[in-house]
């Protein structure tokens, strides 16, 4: 039985860009993503990312997984 998926996950990418005083371009290139591929994150239009790729983010970011995502249930 498949669980019918509710709610999303949103990345707060832009909040820790300007806590840290970086630029989407930055990221990109610290963490070694495309600036196109880290704009697909930055915009929530992202399917899925790589435990890796969640790592590197957390490391440049110098963050927790949960500051960079957060889960909004379903609108009631």
């Amino acid at each position: 039985m498949e669980l019918e998926l509710e709610g999303e996950i949103i990345f707060n990418i832009d909040v820790m860009l300007a806590k840290r005083k970086m630029s989407l371009t930055e990221l990109a290139d610290k963490v070694g993503i495309t600036v196109a591929n880290m704009s697909i994150l930055k915009t929530g239009k992202a399917k899925a990312i790589k435990v890796s790729t969640l790592t590197k983010l957390c490391q440049v970011l110098e963050c927790q997984p949960g500051d960079i995502l957060e889960y909004r249930g379903p609108q009631s």
